[in-house]
Parts: structure tokens; C-alpha cells; sequence
């Protein structure tokens, strides 16, 4: 079996959270998503980030607004929808099981 797969299957499971949480806090360019992603260690490109913002926003979980900018071509912005909030907020319900399930398993000793 391949460590390196596994671990990156992983951190894509967990993506899509990730990626509604950080959009949670107001609104955010990709750009900004991509850099606080890479800094957390869950690593993703722009080839993977894109096509999932737009999935997020065909669902209706997303929406976007352009925005000039003063160095280059106007910057898409994303922000929750209503429905993404409360998605967001089912999800993190999910995520709070799964981490108190995983700690009851993982801090059981090793025999």
C-alpha cells in the first residue's frame, strides 16, 4: 500500500470543508484560498481548486462577484450562499462525530 496515496486521499476528503470554512469568514479570492490551503499543508493546485469552487457553486453553495483590481484583470471573489451556511454548518456537525470518534479509537494503546 502507498503512504503517499493514502495520505493525499485524505486531505482531499476533508477539501471541500476546508474550502466552505475558509470562504465562512467573508468573502475571499482563490488566490487566498490556494495560500491558506498550502500553509495549513493541505495542498492543492489550481486544477483542483477551480472546478470545486465551481461544483460548490452549481449546488448553489457559492457565489461570486467580480471586482477590479488595480494590478491586473477584475478578481472573482466567493462568498456562502444561505444554503451554503447551513450545509457548512451540517458538515462541520459531521466533522466534530468524525474527530470524537477517531480520538475514541486512536487513544486506545497500541497492544
Amino acid at each position: 500500500m502507498n503512504l503517499e496515496n493514502t495520505q493525499v486521499q485524505m486531505r482531499k476528503g476533508i477539501l471541500e470543508y476546508c474550502i466552505l470554512h475558509i470562504i465562512s469568514r467573508g468573502e475571499v479570492y482563490a488566490s487566498d484560498m490556494l495560500d491558506e490551503l498550502t500553509s495549513a499543508k493541505i495542498i492543492v493546485v489550481e486544477g483542483t481548486l477551480y472546478p470545486l469552487l465551481t461544483r460548490l457553486k452549481n449546488a448553489g453553495l457559492l457565489e461570486y462577484k467580480w471586482v477590479e483590481s488595480k494590478s491586473g484583470p477584475p478578481r472573482k471573489y466567493y462568498k456562502l450562499t444561505d444554503k451554503g451556511s447551513k450545509f457548512l454548518g451540517s458538515l462541520t456537525a459531521t466533522w466534530d462525530d468524525l474527530v470524537h470518534s477517531t480520538q475514541m479509537i486512536t487513544s486506545r494503546p497500541i497492544a
